[in-house]
């Protein structure tokens, strides 16, 4: 009877020590406790980068710790992917994945990661239209209809470039290319960033891109927009007509990106992380950075984003058959 306390004081000097070991920190409220990684699955100056950079500069000012940013770019982001899903599942490694992510199943049949069963979602974090741009100097039009005369007149002879084989850039085009009947040749590229460097240094005609990456190249005159997908115009963008006003009411192609866990990260890490990042999207900050770039924050929670997640997968599954779409 004597020895109880001295037992009870030494299961609670154990149970301290415990609360106390680098595991119980990465699994409850002492997250993070070291940098955060975030892989970035395509290059740098994409419209992921244009996202994820204020985003990590914002996670640093809230937690006093950094979101280092990790770029390992190709094959349509799936790389990158590859790379996230075999992180340890801590929180202290993450990814910022796309709307190309939930198209790849479809186009790359042997891919080693799986988005649905290998990943738990945490938030989506901006969705944009996507915007015809082209090169002034190798498509001298100024409206869209002009543009869409001159590539009916001479099938095979624009080009447009892609962030890669199975990216909503890609599947934007062919999509574009059917519902118009012309053609224009893909050149797939290792992302959205230096994609976008080669339209507007003049090397390629055209893109189907996420407004994200462009807004800052269209306002500067480098690009020229002609035209937003969807059935409105966009604010960032008013003078540009959308693709209901221009004949093509079904063209609706949305990039969208948000970010991932690996599986098997603490519940109360994941939730950890998605506060952060809706209280990152609640700051004036970001809000302007968002809006200059035409961008939106659907504030879902993780269930509502793994469903959307879900419908994507389906929804692009179908657009890739009936476009018949391969891997070049």
């Amino acid at each position: 009877m004597q020895s109880f306390p001295f037992q009870r004081r030494d299961l609670l000097r154990a149970a301290a020590a415990a609360a106390l070991s680098p595991m119980a920190f990465a699994q409850g409220s002492g997250w993070p406790s070291r940098p955060v990684t975030l892989v970035v699955p395509f290059p740098a100056g994409g419209g992921t980068d244009a996202f994820a950079r204020p985003l990590a500069a914002q996670f640093a000012k809230q937690t006093g710790r950094q979101l280092v940013i990790d770029n390992k770019g190709g094959a349509g982001g799936t790389v990158g992917a590859s790379v996230a899903a075999k992180l340890a599942p801590d929180g202290y490694g993450l990814f910022m994945g796309a709307v190309h992510h939930t198209i790849a199943p479809s186009i790359y049949p042997r891919l080693d990661y799986d988005l649905l069963k290998d990943f738990v979602p945490i938030s989506l974090v901006a969705r944009v239209p996507q915007v015809i741009v082209v090169n002034p100097k190798r498509i001298e039009a100024n409206d869209f209809k002009t543009f869409l005369d001159m590539v009916k007149r001479s099938p095979g002879r624009y080009n447009y470039a892609s962030a890669g084989n199975g990216t909503s850039h890609h599947l934007a085009g062919e999509l574009f290319k059917l519902q118009t009947k012309t053609f224009i040749t893909h050149i797939p590229y290792r992302g959205a960033g230096p994609a976008l460097q080669d339209l507007i240094a003049g090397n390629a005609d055209l893109m189907f891109d996420g407004l994200g990456s462009s807004a800052t190249h269209i306002k500067g005159g480098r690009i020229k927009a002609l035209m937003v997908s969807g059935d409105q115009r966009n604010p960032a963008l008013p003078d540009v007509p959308c693709a209901a006003e221009m004949g093509l009411p079904d063209y609706t192609v949305t990039t969208w990106y948000g970010i991932w866990a690996p599986k098997g990260t603490p519940a109360d890490v994941q939730t950890r992380i998605a506060d952060e990042i809706r209280k990152a999207m609640q700051t004036d900050e970001l809000k302007a950075i968002w809006a200059n770039q035409g961008a939106e924050f659907p504030n879902l929670s993780q269930q509502q984003f793994g469903s959307f997640v879900e419908a994507e997968v389906k929804r692009w599954a179908q657009v890739v058959k009936a476009s018949n779409v391969k891997a070049d």
